[in-house]
């Protein structure tokens, strides 16, 4: 089963991080990502640009429209996230709880099952 891991970030949750902890979680992740090749769960980890770089796209009476900046007004945003692929959701919650960001307060890691992948339906 696929689960996608997502990494919802507060920027002044972070600032407020002192260096010794920003190593910390920088480097919690990178024994995450080892941990998941180790057991072969990983698909593929993406970290996102900040929203202020992001682009909304809408298309109205046939016309597009595009608007610099984050969607929504909001303190967090999607910061990345990890596609697993693991036997069960119990076990993608497992993993979560190994990612570095989901014991600081502010900072949250979701997880959700993935539903179809290259147009193909997976129940």
């Amino acid at each position: 089963m696929q689960f996608l891991i997502c990494l919802h970030i507060n920027p002044a949750v972070l600032d407020a991080l002192t260096d010794d902890e920003k190593t910390a979680v920088q480097e919690g992740h990178g024994k995450f990502i080892e941990t998941l090749k180790e057991s072969g769960e990983l698909l593929t980890t993406q970290a996102l640009a900040d929203p202020s770089q992001s682009a909304v796209v809408t298309v109205r009476g046939g016309k597009t429209v595009v608007t610099d900046g984050p969607f929504l007004e909001a303190k967090e945003h999607l910061g990345g996230f990890y596609l697993v692929d693991c036997e069960d959701r119990e076990r993608a919650i497992e993993l979560a709880a190994l990612i570095p960001d989901a014991g600081i307060e502010g900072l949250g890691v979701e997880v959700r099952q993935v539903m179809f992948a290259c147009g193909q339906l997976e129940a």
